[in-house]
């Protein structure tokens, strides 16, 4: 496979008065077409700013960050904001559904900011929500208004898309629905994906671990064989 995303030596640093924090320090890292790469490490270790990074949400303090070749850390403020909205997804723990649409409305709403058009109805298929496509948010639990938000996100067709702790919220089973969503979205749709967690068990779902702390990365880990969400270790 080859490299969609390139970190090359990037930094975000913060000053309390004139002391720096580098809250990401001097990290490179290449991310590869289709994969799925999961970055791993404690509360405070870098994760979360390296996918605001990564993804154009926040701006490095120095170092570059390509896609298919171009510099987005390069980008102005508006044409960052035009390159989120064509080519990127985003997860969080919160839905941030719309309460007064069904969850065929929900995903079609992701299916309007998109370039090219996908078939809403195999995107439903794919995160399993077949069966719930009329209820409106108030009707499903929080593990279906996940999906719904997953749904909605893919429906933008995105060619990567970033997971901040999408479990974070959810118990061991409804956690574990959530991430074969994000899992067969991966397989069947090719999405590449960027999932930030601090539960080790989740990092087995991915093609790389990525391994961080103190804002470094620490390790990088090839798992040959990736293990079914169903079948990990939870916790």
């Amino acid at each position: 496979m080859e490299n969609l995303i390139e970190i090359k030596n990037v930094y975000k640093t913060y000053y309390m008065g004139e002391v720096p924090t580098h809250a990401l320090n001097g990290v490179s890292l290449n991310i590869k077409k289709g994969e799925i790469v999961v970055i791993l490490g404690a509360s405070g270790g870098g994760k979360t700013t390296l996918l605001n990074c990564i993804s154009g949400l926040d701006n490095v303090t120095s170092g570059d960050i390509f896609y298919d070749g171009e510099n987005i850390s390069k980008y102005s403020d508006r044409k960052i904001t035009k390159f989120r909205k064509d080519n990127l997804g985003f997860i969080f723990q919160t839905y941030n559904l719309l309460e007064h649409l069904n969850v065929y409305e929900n995903v079609l709403v992701g299916e309007k900011l998109s370039k090219s058009k996908i078939d809403i109805n195999k995107i439903i298929d794919t995160v399993g929500l077949r069966k719930h496509v009329k209820k409106y948010m108030h009707e499903l639990s929080g593990g279906e208004q996940q999906r719904v938000s997953i749904a909605r996100a893919l429906a933008k067709n995105p060619k990567v898309m970033f997971c901040d702790e999408p479990t974070g919220a959810l118990d061991e089973k409804t956690g574990k629905i959530v991430l074969q969503s994000l899992v067969s979205a991966n397989e069947k749709l090719g999405t590449t994906m960027i999932i930030v967690t601090h539960n080790p068990g989740i990092a087995l779902i991915g093609d790389r671990i990525i391994k961080m702390n103190s804002g470094k990365v620490v390790e990088e880990i090839i798992n040959k064989k990736r293990i079914k969400p169903k079948d990990i270790p939870w916790g």
